[in-house]
């Protein structure tokens, strides 16, 4: 019922989506730019900044913030939320993976504590059913940690590390090419897979007859034409159904960029204590490479059948096939291209983010001026 929009200049600014009109300035928000913003129901939300907090927000008394949460110590770029136990799970630019307690919050804040740390961190995600938490570097590595669990507090040594390993099409080899790239905001990089997180050494807690709890994996996924060079994974988003993850990659030089569909391949444990979750990419395509630098967010459908993608000055919907068929009707044996269902562009600058109504038959889109603008079909 309320489009909100994250703005560079502290602010956020609400619409209504239906009528398209303006409702409200949340003119300092923050003090620096606002980041992203995350509904936790259908009035409390949450936003985040690079002035390091995240603030709640409630639709019916906007005028103040709930709280503000103090604990990230740089650029706070993501916001999840477990709606089974009620925890907001934020990251950062300081590599930290927070969680929160909404259950106990006060004017004060909320009780926290730091959940994961990695180098060079660019998205974090949970799936649907929060049972897996992804996170994207921008070095290249998609870390997935298997068998969620937010309650357990991950000091060092308490997970184990599974094997890095580069997926491809056909199969997954013991990751050993260079990783390295740059990316807008990101600190320097690093091309050992090691670097990215200390060693944990300690065995896990493990419930009988299961896997670990908050098992590592790490990944270096394939991504065309980028075999020997290396990329920087910037944007990260997971089908609806939790079929699949969306990337957005860009060339360690910047160059070129991609969009890229994973799919989940689940399957029985080599070993007990090795819980294996490879990625195959299955769809691919490449993107304008306008605005070179800036981190442009994709997303998929509610239903999962279409992608929408920032492309220069506007924006692709993108399906796996041209009749949007769903992903697990159309998976093809070999990585296959994404395919162009229409295009549209309606902004004078560089489209930076995109979104699908979850409810209304509507897309919106904002670019680097400060433009929104919304499309719905005519019938």
């Amino acid at each position: 019922s309320v489009l909100t929009v994250a703005c560079e200049q502290t602010e956020v600014l609400l619409f209504d989506p239906i009528s398209s009109k303006h409702i409200k300035t949340l003119s300092e928000a923050h003090e620096d730019c606002v980041n992203n913003i995350r509904f936790l129901d259908n009035r409390l939300f949450a936003t985040c900044s690079d002035d390091t907090t995240i603030a709640l927000w409630d639709l019916r008394k906007l005028n103040t913030k709930v709280c503000t949460l103090h604990g990230h110590t740089s650029w706070v770029k993501n916001i999840e939320y477990d709606t089974n136990t009620r925890l907001l799970v934020t990251s950062g630019f300081d590599g930290n993976v927070i969680i929160w307690d909404t259950n106990r919050c006060t004017e004060d804040g909320c009780p926290h504590k730091k959940f994961f740390h990695t180098r060079f961190l660019m998205r974090m995600r949970l799936t649907p059913d929060c049972s897996k938490m992804l996170i994207s570097t921008s070095s290249g590595y998609l870390l997935i940690l298997h068998d969620l669990d937010l309650n357990k507090s991950l000091e060092v040594g308490s997970y184990p590390i599974l094997r890095a390993r580069r997926t491809t099409s056909n199969s997954d080899t013991t990751s050993t090419g260079s990783s390295g790239s740059r990316a807008a905001g990101s600190p320097c990089q690093q091309n050992d897979s090691g670097a990215l997180f200390e060693k944990h050494t300690s065995r896990p807690s493990q419930r009988e007859g299961g896997s670990p709890r908050n098992s590592l994996e790490v990944l270096t996924p394939e991504v065309p034409g980028e075999r020997d060079r290396g990329n920087c994974i910037t944007s990260l988003q997971l089908h609806p159904k939790g079929w699949a993850t969306l990337l957005r990659c860009s060339s360690n030089t910047d160059d070129q960029e991609w969009t890229c569909v994973y799919e989940f391949q689940e399957g029985a444990p080599v070993r007990p204590v090795s819980p294996r979750c490879s990625l195959r990419l299955t769809h691919c395509i490449e993107e304008a490479n306008v605005g070179r630098g800036y981190i442009k967010e994709l997303c998929f459908s509610p239903d999962g059948r279409m992608i929408s993608s920032p492309h220069g000055y506007g924006i692709r919907l993108l399906g796996f096939d041209t009749q949007c068929s769903e992903l697990v009707d159309c998976l093809p044996k070999e990585a296959s291209p994404l395919q162009e269902i229409r295009s549209l562009y309606s902004h004078n600058d560089v489209v930076l983010t995109t979104k699908f109504s979850p409810t209304h038959c509507q897309i919106a889109s904002g670019c680097l001026s400060g433009r929104v603008s919304l499309y719905q079909p005519k019938f």
